[in-house]
């Protein structure tokens, strides 16, 4: 295995903050009112992760989509129609409240990372990308089930 670059974790790293700024403030309700205060509602709880991870998941999807460029033919045309998914997935699944929404986005992360093995078996990706996206896939749906399960 290969380690992973420095960039790419660093900013890999610094993209599940909202992540984890969402579970604290789920937990601390200290920390949430200073939160919504000083930045707005809309960015502590459950409602930044819900946002953020629909983000996430279509730029995931444009990621995958790159990836999909690297192959020829037959395996091209899937990349490209598995690359769509995520984006899909937020798309159509994240309604209903925030319990719903964020079960439904965990079982987005995790349908993703299946995308991602398949991507890297098929050698597209880099060979550091799978332990990259295990680490953050693991502190993603962590913080998410802070909101499902609590």
């Amino acid at each position: 295995m290969t380690s992973i670059p420095r960039v790419p974790l660093a900013l890999g790293l610094a993209g599940v903050i909202p992540f984890v700024w969402g579970a604290l403030t789920y937990l601390n309700g200290d920390l949430q009112a200073w939160g919504a205060s000083a930045l707005a509602p809309r960015f502590v709880g459950p409602y930044v992760q819900l946002f953020y991870g629909s983000v996430i998941l279509s730029f995931m999807s444009g990621v995958l989509w790159g990836f999909a460029t690297r192959a020829e033919g037959p395996r091209a045309a899937l990349g490209y129609v598995l690359s769509v998914i995520p984006a899909l997935w937020a798309f159509f699944m994240t309604g209903g409240g925030p319990v719903s929404a964020g079960l439904n986005l965990m079982f987005g992360f995790g349908g993703l990372l299946l995308l991602d093995a398949a991507f890297a078996h098929w050698g597209l990706t880099p060979s550091w990308w799978m332990q990259l996206r295990v680490l953050l896939t693991v502190i993603a749906l962590a913080c998410l089930a802070v909101g499902v399960f609590q």
